[in-house]
């Protein structure tokens, strides 16, 4: 039994255990204690489509809506394929750097493409 364990809704040190749920009395929050461990010690799901697909660098993928281009008149049009793309940490959402023909270099947000 882990003495530790905390409220996931209200983060109150006072849960308890209950049989097989960690019970909170200051929020009346329940939980399953493996759901829990097993969320802590899963892999980073890492990048993700549109369509909830896992992306890898070198994948190639396509844009599913027209994005416009700041600070530029051009759009990239919806149904684009882009090919070779890498992945990237960005703090702004912008997670895929590729080249896209006849516009160059630029930065998607991957929620607005899928797996090709």
């Amino acid at each position: 039994m882990t003495d530790t364990m905390k409220c996931p809704a209200c983060s109150s040190e006072h849960a308890y255990q209950d049989r097989d749920l960690w019970v909170c009395p200051e929020c009346g929050h329940e939980w399953s204690g493996a759901v829990e461990a097993a969320a802590e010690t899963a892999p980073d799901a890492g990048v993700r489509d549109a369509n909830g697909n896992a992306l890898a660098d070198g994948d190639s993928v396509i844009v599913i809506k027209d994005l416009k281009i700041k600070g530029s008149s051009s759009v990239v049009k919806g149904g684009t394929k882009v090919r070779n793309i890498r992945l990237q940490d960005a703090s702004d959402g912008h997670n895929i750097a590729c080249k896209i023909d006849g516009i160059g270099a630029m930065n998607l947000k991957s929620e607005f493409v899928r797996k090709a």
